[in-house]
């Protein structure tokens, strides 16, 4: 018996409904990283991570916006139709998906940043901090080592 096959896949139509409204609510570091770099407009990425965390290492250009204190700061902080992007700490944490929820509450278009500030780090993104703005190696698990290769995906 198939492990894989013991529910049945879904109707062709309907896997497609599926993973096209996934890639409506999520994106990944790799798409936000092309995206800052070349400085879409119309996009906010937010940190909902805590001070201490922000402190720690941020990603560049990104709100400091703690995931409790939305309700009270999003309105001064998002600029009229822009779409909110939302991370936490990584695939562990859920704090992006909570930021994320607030801000559609609210109204705000927004997506949630898949793998968060850990995989930010992995794929060798540069980070901020009051060090300044540093890089670590690239993990091999999560993204090619020659930077300008591109998973391909």
């Amino acid at each position: 018996m198939s492990s894989v096959l013991s529910a049945a896949p879904a109707d062709p139509a309907a896997a497609a409904a599926h993973f096209a409204a996934r890639l409506s609510f999520e994106t990944d570091v790799s798409d936000v990283h092309a995206d800052l770099h070349t400085a879409v407009t119309g996009l906010l990425v937010v940190d909902s991570r805590s001070a201490e965390a922000w402190d720690q290492g941020h990603l560049p250009g990104a709100v400091h916006l703690p995931t409790t204190e939305v309700p009270a700061r999003a309105a001064d902080l998002v600029p009229p139709g822009a779409v909110v992007v939302t991370y936490c700490w990584g695939p562990g944490c859920n704090g992006a998906t909570r930021a994320a929820l607030a801000f559609a509450r609210l109204g705000h278009h927004v997506k949630e940043m898949l793998g968060g500030y850990e995989y930010w780090v992995r794929e060798g993104f540069p980070v901020e901090s009051a060090a300044g703005v540093v890089s670590r190696p690239v993990d091999p698990l999560t993204a090619p080592l020659r930077a300008a290769a591109g998973c391909g995906c």
